[in-house]
């Protein structure tokens, strides 16, 4: 079987021409993987939209309610960055089935990647940072209460802190929240993580992949988690719009691999989430995020 890739057209509906969040990138991202010969449209598993019951395990139903209505307050979309449509709300439930799918698709074959996914500043009540629902949350909870996994690590490698994953995971010891993030980056709050590892300014690769390979060696034989989701935004780049590091590309792709193998050489599935990213250059955009996809085939060869 191929790499098990998820994604559906939905994912970049119409938006604001020249708007801070590149909703493009999604679709930009589809066309990359497909053009580089990584992939074919068809092989692309096209995700149910997540039930409001399971976005409920996380989120404050009268909250899921009045984002699907559109009654969020003029406070509440500032705070969310985004403009309300039927489109992006469809769009919004649409991506958490994907990381949903893409989890048990990582259970039963070790390794899968999500084309989206990884809206971890998303809170109990309230969206934040262009997060609507915290899919991270909302995928832990529902395999563990499922009974599918015993435990789940979350491994989040965007340069932002997943301040909402953490919160809304502060009382699931089952969960193991980890995030590496700009010590000195949005938000400017911090919550508590099972473990927070803040980088310095300006960190390049060499020192960024030795801090990913010494976290995992000493975290996953202590967890042995049953499923490890995988946030790899490429807001570490050096040229990202709102990060602070200084990684390249092939920092990025050697990160991605890195954990990828950390996972799969102790038999842990492992799903890839692309977290945040942002460029003018949504074609370059593209490519970064799809370095994710390219280090999963290159990793799942090795294990074949």
């Amino acid at each position: 079987m191929p790499l098990p890739l998820v994604y559906h057209d939905d994912y970049s509906p119409p938006f604001p021409a020249g708007h801070r969040f590149p909703m493009e990138k999604f679709r930009l991202l589809r066309d990359h993987l497909v053009a580089s010969g990584l992939t074919r449209d068809a092989e692309l598993l096209r995700p149910e939209p997540c039930p409001r019951e399971i976005l409920e395990l996380a989120h404050c139903p009268a909250y899921v309610a009045r984002f699907l209505n559109g009654e969020l307050d003029a406070a509440e979309l500032r705070r969310l960055g985004l403009p309300w449509s039927e489109a992006l709300a469809r769009r919004t439930v649409r991506a958490v089935g994907g990381s949903l799918l893409a989890a048990e698709l990582a259970l039963e074959h070790g390794l899968a990647c999500h084309l989206a996914g990884g809206t971890h500043h998303a809170h109990y009540d309230h969206a934040s940072g262009f997060c609507i629902f915290n899919d991270l949350a909302i995928v832990a909870r529902y395999l563990l209460e499922a009974g599918k996994v015993d435990r789940v690590l979350i491994f989040d490698c965007d340069v932002h802190q997943g301040d909402g994953t953490a919160r809304l995971l502060e009382d699931v010891p089952e969960a193991v929240t980890v995030s590496l993030h700009c010590e000195k980056n949005f938000p400017a709050r911090k919550a508590r993580s099972d473990w927070d590892i803040p980088l310095p300014v300006g960190m390049g690769d060499a020192d960024y992949l030795k801090v990913v390979d010494d976290t995992l060696s000493y975290l996953l034989p202590l967890y042995q988690p049953d499923l490890v989701l995988y946030d790899a935004g490429v807001d570490v780049h050096r040229d990202d719009a709102l990060g602070l590091l200084q990684l390249s590309d092939a920092g990025i792709a050697d990160r991605d691999a890195t954990v990828l193998r950390h996972c799969l050489t102790r038999e842990i599935p492992v799903a890839g989430l692309i977290g945040g990213g942002y460029d003018k250059d949504r074609q370059a955009l593209a490519r970064r995020h799809g370095l994710l996809h390219h280090a999963a085939a290159r990793v799942r060869a090795e294990f074949a």
